[in-house]
């Protein structure tokens, strides 16, 4: 720690990893976007940190949508559907529980499964 992991969108920067907690940084370049997704036990906060994303959240079956700025923050609980796509290039502080690869794809433009 820290390393980091390339992503099709641009990477992580994985800056803490204990037992207890994981701290990232998510670089999402413009255009790009993480999956539609929703974690079964991790909790996590996300802090924009400079840029501006669209953040989709809700259910499976309805996703608000809305802009995500510098200075913002929102936690999602575990269950809870969402997706970030940048409008700017974009670095996203994200604070969570340590299930790093607790992840479940509803959908990815990249092919991911």
């Amino acid at each position: 720690v820290p390393y980091r992991v390339e992503k099709p969108w641009g990477y992580e920067l994985i800056w803490a990893l204990t037992d207890r907690y994981v701290g990232k940084v998510l670089h999402v370049n413009a255009g790009h976007s993480l999956s539609c997704q929703y974690h079964n036990r991790k909790d996590e906060t996300l802090h924009v940190l400079s840029g501006e994303l669209i953040l989709r959240i809700g259910t499976a079956e309805k996703l608000d949508e809305r802009a995500f700025r510098a200075g913002e923050s929102v936690r999602i609980r575990p269950g809870v559907v969402h997706q970030i796509e940048a409008i700017t290039d974009t670095d996203v502080l994200e604070a969570s529980t340590p299930e790093i690869d607790d992840l479940v794809r509803l959908s990815d433009r990249y092919g991911r499964s």
